[in-house]
């Protein structure tokens, strides 16, 4: 059994410490959660392109030791959203998850970038590399935003153990329809649990969801901040394919 809390979290302005205070103090709303989500670029904001360069840090950084503390402090794990990375001179949307000791256990850089009004495209480099994090939890499959709407690499996720799909976003409002359909969708082919985390507030849509593996919503968040808190029981999986095996059909 999981018990997450999503962060449904607001971005906080021009200053990132202002922004790291207030996830810190929604990370304490999230109880005694097994595993807590934060969004999309929720220290800089998404759309605030201007302060990429300016604004990224290595992994090693403040932002991600501040919340590795606060995962020790909480005995939780924390997928700590996603940070612009620095890494030499490139720039990377890059996912954390942080374990209860406060160590980072995997690291995932968004392969698919956004170029459609956007200028992640311009600015950051694609990752490589599909990740799949082995966690007493179990099999956590790790992925950003418009990555969603490439079902191979759930897929792909999926050959290598995923049991839950963890999607961390800045999804827009104007597109929420979108990203309910697809988070459940996601679930429902791959036969597993989703928790998907977006941004909330401006542009944002919110909607953060949990999706069973028969793509049911568990449960939703409306469209401002709150803590979303649900319980995943991983036998479900199992269950629902043994009754309904459509995933031994494959030929591709």
């Amino acid at each position: 059994m999981i018990r997450a809390a999503v962060l449904q979290l607001e971005h906080q302005g021009d200053s990132k410490e202002e922004s790291l205070a207030h996830a810190l103090e929604l990370i304490e709303r999230a109880g005694d959660a097994d595993l807590i989500l934060l969004p999309e670029l929720w220290d800089v904001g998404y759309l605030q392109f201007e302060r990429y360069r300016d604004e990224a840090e290595p992994l090693a950084g403040p932002t991600l030791s501040a919340l590795s503390t606060k995962a020790r402090e909480k005995g939780a794990y924390i997928l700590a959203g996603s940070i612009v990375e620095r890494e030499d001179e490139r720039l990377y949307n890059t996912s954390a998850l942080i374990s209860p000791r406060g160590k980072t256990i995997a690291a995932y850089r968004k392969i698919h970038l956004f170029g459609y009004h956007s200028r992640e495209k311009e600015l950051l480099t694609p990752g490589e590399r599909i990740v799949v994090a082995e966690t007493e939890l179990g099999a956590l499959g790790l992925s950003i935003c418009y990555d969603l709407r490439f079902p191979e690499l759930y897929r792909a996720q999926v050959d290598r153990g995923a049991q839950v799909l963890l999607v961390v976003a800045s999804w827009p409002a104007t597109r929420i329809g979108h990203w309910r359909l697809l988070c459940r969708t996601r679930a429902l082919e791959n036969q597993c649990f989703l928790l998907g985390c977006n941004a909330a507030g401006s542009r944002y849509g919110g909607h953060s969801l949990a999706v069973g593996p028969h793509g049911d919503v568990l449960e939703e968040a409306a469209d401002f901040e709150e803590v979303l808190q649900v319980d995943l029981n991983l036998e479900d999986i199992e269950q629902t394919r043994a009754e309904f095996p459509v995933l031994r059909d494959r030929v591709l």
